[in-house]
């Protein structure tokens, strides 16, 4: 339960223990129940993002990740970046699917000619 954020407090009101006895006896788990989570989580993201070719999960994963950010119209950073990534997306039988090209400031252009 802690690994889905529930306080402490909570789980050992559920359990029908005190807190601290929770800690006492559980204080392994409590502390590795968050990380393996957010372990699984980060892996089914990238899965979502590398081989279900779900193109949200991959900005996302690139933006908290990878450290991208949306450029904000009101901000002046200067000079456009010119450097793009074409992420593109195969079947294993080869079968090439449309590609999408990030750029900053962020712009998603989907390519016509790919297929």
């Amino acid at each position: 339960m802690s690994g889905f954020g529930v306080p402490q407090e909570d789980i050992a009101i559920y359990l029908e223990i005190d807190a601290k006895t929770l800690r006492k006896h559980f204080q392994r788990e409590l502390d590795r129940c968050t990380i393996e989570t957010n372990l699984k989580v980060a892996q089914t993201l990238f899965d979502m993002a590398a081989v279900d070719k779900n193109v949200a999960a991959a900005i996302f994963w690139l933006e908290v990740r990878a450290g991208w950010r949306e450029k904000h119209p009101d901000k002046d950073d200067g000079p456009p970046v010119t450097t793009n990534l074409v992420v593109s997306f195969m079947d294993a039988d080869g079968t090439r699917h449309p590609s999408v090209t990030l750029s900053p400031p962020k712009q998603l252009v989907r390519d016509i000619d790919a297929e």
